[in-house]
């Protein structure tokens, strides 16, 4: 059942955007298998299709719960980036639960899901994500298939609309390098010529480092707010 956890655990993190509330759907899920008894499993043709059902109901569930928990967050939040997923090193977490966890699920695509309501997240990720029919998709938020596709069809417009297209890798390492080169020297012409004079900055610091409590706008200030932090990192 591991690559199966594995599986559950990469549906959850799309769908909550928690790391560790992925884990714990996932083994909730896995859980509630193992409940069964030898009777219940094998009225259940497919394990894997009922174990996705599972998880995309203990989502569905935790996703209205934390809507409430965000609004008496204090400052921005943000999905929490998998740092093993970009290092391949955590310590901690089985390598093959990071194996589940595609490249292509970004801090940048997170940010976007969380804009969409829980119904729209669920039924996109199992669709558009893992190829879920839209019949089981019912069964997980108990509508109609064809509301289901609506639901799926809303939320891809939506992604869509929002994501802008990657940058090739070489230039988005050259920015990278030049910005953190700044940052480092104290550079404030020099940052705020890499930003964007419109950018918006939203930093959530999870209770354990700086952030800004509420968005930071135009590169002037973004600059200044990242020497800011900076500095106070170089000083611990």
């Amino acid at each position: 059942m591991n690559s199966e956890r594995s599986r559950l655990i990469g549906i959850a993190y799309r769908m909550l955007g928690s790391y560790s509330d992925a884990e714990d759907a996932a083994s909730e899920a896995l859980l509630r298998w193992y409940r069964l008894t030898d009777a219940e499993r094998d009225e259940i043709d497919v394990p894997r299709a009922w174990l996705t059902r599972v998880v995309g109901r203990i989502c569905l569930d935790l996703l209205g719960s934390a809507r409430v928990r965000r609004e008496h967050y204090v400052g921005q939040w943000l999905p929490e980036p998998v740092r093993a997923l970009a290092t391949g090193d955590d310590g901690t977490s089985d390598p093959a639960d990071r194996v589940a966890l595609h490249e292509s699920v970004g801090l940048a695509l997170l940010v976007v899901l969380d804009s969409l309501s829980p119904a729209e997240r669920v039924a996109f990720v199992l669709h558009d994500a893992f190829a879920v029919p839209f019949d089981d998709i019912a069964n997980v938020l108990g509508r109609t298939p064809a509301a289901c596709r609506q639901l799926a069809s809303a939320a891809r417009r939506r992604v869509h609309d929002d994501r802008r297209g990657p940058s090739a890798p070489d230039t988005h390492d050259r920015v990278v390098r030049a910005f953190v080169a700044a940052a480092a020297g104290g550079d404030l012409d020099a940052l705020v010529a890499l930003l964007a004079p419109d950018i918006t900055l939203v930093s959530d610091g999870g209770g354990r480092v700086s952030a800004a409590r509420n968005p930071v706008r135009g590169a002037n200030r973004v600059a200044r707010f990242v020497l800011g932090i900076t500095v106070k990192s170089t000083d611990l």
